[in-house]
């Protein structure tokens, strides 16, 4: 079940308003989903006169805001080259992309990973002549993230001497030219926050706007919601306050009723009929919502049948649940002819698949892993994507120290050495402090400034 709330009247006078109740009559929406819901708006914007360039439809993951363009582009039967259905992230790089100079960057900034960015705090604590040991540094970052996200307004491990090192750290990512995923969000609101004109330049633009899974929205994002909309009003969210179960990485279910205060005039429509699950599961669950605190009443229904019977299999260990995985899929393969790739297993984290893959191959039941590592974390590609971002960006001190001996150029820790001693004297990034070494080589051992210089050139 999802809840949509909508409020798509225009401005009096504007001529592109659509009354919410024609809406509704149009989409007929009791037989929708939400997906349907999304492109039957759409849809009808467009063939009502207002333009793809001032729809914007957000969502949280790059399959689903492809896949809604994709849908939309076969209703209309247009390439619609100009409509904007993406992820709040990638919507906000755009942002910043174009106006980010106003907080003091370039416009060619890069995005560090968790490991880039768990470097920058290492270098933070090796300036303050901090024990890297001593440090939790994942922690660390993660708690920064919860106060800047103002996921936390007290954190246990928060205190002045963190939030100390915490502001070094963001000089150092500004120095590098650098954002972390947080940064997209909080940079955007900042820059809306301080800077009418951006925000203005923005909202004239997309003048339509929809969010899909509302109840995952973080307290920032509805922020940058509101902004683009408080005047124009015309927005349409779909949420399920029983779905919210993502406040570990920032989700704020309590957006659904601040929109509720912000939006008083939308019309509140329940999609209460499920369409995939059976009727035993169906009630199973509505047994387990119901005992969620501060939700909306709702019951799931479905015209499904009952389906099987709900299994609970209960195992002394990793081991014995696999075997019991196995003895399933084989009763389940003979009984109904089925082959083993009509089966899925889910595991909670990744740590679980090794016992799990090692059991299915010595039982000769082919297995094909999906997770793990993903690709962009191979060290090979991390390091062909390092150099691109020099290329980009040759403020990216991050990228730059791991490609300067990679593969080797004898540039060695001798080297990297002299050019800390720059760096700390006239605060350049790496790549400046390089060009400073040769200009002034006579100062310097030859081999050295020969294997910067040789890198210079291979970069420039």
């Amino acid at each position: 079940m999802e809840k949509i709330n909508i409020t798509i009247d225009g401005p009096a006078g504007s001529g592109k308003g659509l009354t919410s109740q024609l809406l509704a009559e149009k989409l007929e929406y009791k037989t929708l989903d939400s997906g349907a819901i999304y492109r039957g708006i759409s849809v009808y914007l467009l063939e009502n006169g207002v333009t793809e360039e001032e729809i914007l439809a957000l969502t949280f993951t790059n399959k689903a805001g492809s896949e809604m363009g994709v849908r939309i582009k076969e209703l209309t039967k247009k390439p619609l080259k100009n409509l904007l259905t993406t992820t709040f992230h990638s919507f906000a790089l755009g942002v910043l992309k174009k106006h980010i100079h106003h907080l003091g960057f370039h416009n060619n900034f890069t995005i560090y990973d968790q490991q880039d960015c768990m470097s920058v705090f290492k270098e933070v604590l090796r300036e303050q002549d901090i024990d890297i040991t001593s440090i939790n540094i994942k922690e660390m970052l993660m708690v920064y993230s919860e106060i800047k996200t103002q996921r936390a307004s007290s954190h246990p491990l928060y205190t002045k001497e963190i939030q100390s090192l915490f502001e070094i750290y963001a000089s150092h990512m500004k120095l590098y030219n650098a954002l972390d995923f947080d940064d997209l969000i909080t940079y955007t609101l900042h820059l809306f926050e301080n800077y009418p004109k951006v925000l203005e330049e923005v909202k004239k633009r997309f003048t339509y706007i929809m969010v899909d899974e509302f109840q995952d929205t973080s307290t920032n994002q509805y922020k940058m919601v509101y902004l683009l909309a408080a005047d124009h009003r015309n927005i349409a969210v779909v949420g399920d306050d029983d779905q919210s179960i993502y406040s570990w990485r920032g989700a704020n279910y309590e957006n659904i009723i601040n929109f509720e205060k912000d939006f008083p005039e939308r019309l509140e429509i329940f999609l209460d009929r499920n369409y995939r699950s059976s009727g035993t599961i169906l009630s199973a669950a509505n047994q387990l919502i119901k005992n969620n605190s501060a939700r909306k009443e709702k019951t799931l229904w479905t015209d499904l049948d009952n389906g099987d019977s709900i299994v609970i299999v209960q195992s002394e260990d990793g081991s014995e649940e696999v075997k019991n995985i196995i003895t399933e899929m084989r009763k389940e393969s003979f009984n109904h002819h089925l082959s083993y790739d009509n089966f899925g297993i889910l595991v909670r984290t990744n740590h679980l698949l090794p016992e799990i893959e090692n059991a299915l191959m010595l039982e000769n039941i082919p297995v094909q892993v999906s997770g793990g590592m993903s690709f962009f974390e191979r060290k090979e590609v991390k390091d062909i994507i390092a150099y691109m971002r020099v290329f980009i960006n040759e403020s990216d001190d991050i990228a730059l120290l791991r490609i300067i001996n990679t593969p080797r150029r004898k540039i060695g820790l001798a080297t990297l050495s002299l050019l800390r001693r720059v760096k700390d004297t006239f605060h350049l990034p790496y790549m400046g402090c390089i060009e400073y070494i040769i200009a002034h080589k006579d100062n310097y051992p030859t081999k050295q400034v020969e294997a910067l210089e040789r890198f210079n050139h291979l970069i420039v």
